[in-house]
């Protein structure tokens, strides 16, 4: 089989047996050309390299990028060649023994809640601020990635029973209630301005742009910079940092780890333990802030 052949194969086991998203898949399909290139120019048949030839390679890609990209090019490989033994294409994985290099996770940003209820505090004054509210209220009601609040459409919200299904990553799918006020902003943007945002059709997406399209990632990232300028937020976000202040808010008022995890979509609890982190070094902040010893 050609070497190609290989990469293609896995590309399209992701894509239509894991479901993975295109921004993963392009990732994954990046690093995997990058691998192909030097192996390449080594005169290296993918299914021929051994440990010597894996980190050789790693160690070049040392002198270009920083460890958190060398590790996720360890990983994309280490998917690879398992790939390439369940296939039987390799008979060996010389991945087997070599491990991620140790990265020290930085804490995600997040906003304060004084932050998040200046960020809510939306003027409504059109059709678009009636989107605009109903879009962030519901991000920080539901912890949901951006991907997942672009991607929702208007039979996935019942306002009846205060919940909304969300399909995140892998496609699965989870129930995740909603507060009043998002149940409030919803009701009032999808029965009484949605449907004036319309330009060349109809289509079933909760969320539009101004040209009567699907929201997208760039779009939905201008509204809330714009908004975060106007209310002067000096904390630099994005929109993922919403998800990030759901869950931490959620830890810090008593939410358990288990039930954050669920809410957030996270198939190991060990990715919802980071905001265990950001809670204990606020702690550790306001000690050293207001405790008469602390300093």
């Amino acid at each position: 089989m050609n070497e190609v052949n290989y990469i293609e194969e896995f590309i399209n086991y992701l894509l239509f047996e894991k479901k993975y998203s295109s921004n993963t898949i392009n990732s994954y399909k990046e690093d995997l050309l990058k691998f192909q290139n030097y192996c390449d120019n080594n005169k290296i048949k993918i299914c021929k390299a051994d440990k010597n030839d894996i980190q050789n390679y790693i160690q070049t890609l040392g002198k270009a990028m920083n460890m958190n990209s060398v590790s996720r090019n360890i990983s994309t490989l280490k998917s690879f060649y398992k790939f390439l033994m369940l296939n039987k294409n390799v008979t060996k994985n010389p991945l087997t023994s070599i491990k991620n290099p140790k990265i020290k996770k930085a804490l995600p940003k997040v906003l304060s809640e004084e932050e998040i209820n200046t960020l809510l505090d939306i003027n409504l004054n059109n059709d678009f601020d009636y989107r605009n509210k109903a879009m962030l209220e519901l991000m920080y009601s539901s912890g949901l990635r951006v991907s997942e609040l672009i991607n929702l459409k208007v039979n996935d919200v019942d306002l009846d029973d205060s919940v909304v299904r969300i399909f995140g990553k892998g496609s699965k799918e989870r129930i995740v209630p909603l507060s009043q006020y998002a149940v409030e902003a919803l009701d009032d943007y999808i029965n009484f301005y949605r449907g004036k945002l319309f330009k060349h059709g109809q289509n079933d997406f909760l969320f539009l742009n101004n040209h009567g399209l699907p929201m997208t990632r760039q779009g939905f990232f201008k509204i809330i910079k714009k908004l975060a300028k106007e209310k002067e937020i000096k904390t630099d976000f994005s929109p993922h940092t919403l998800r990030h202040s759901f869950a931490t808010h959620l830890l810090k008022n008593g939410a358990d780890l288990r039930s954050i995890q669920e809410l957030l979509g996270h198939s190991d609890v060990s990715s919802t333990q980071i905001y265990t982190h950001i809670t204990n070094e606020r702690l550790q902040n306001n000690y050293i802030e207001f405790h008469p010893h602390g300093k």
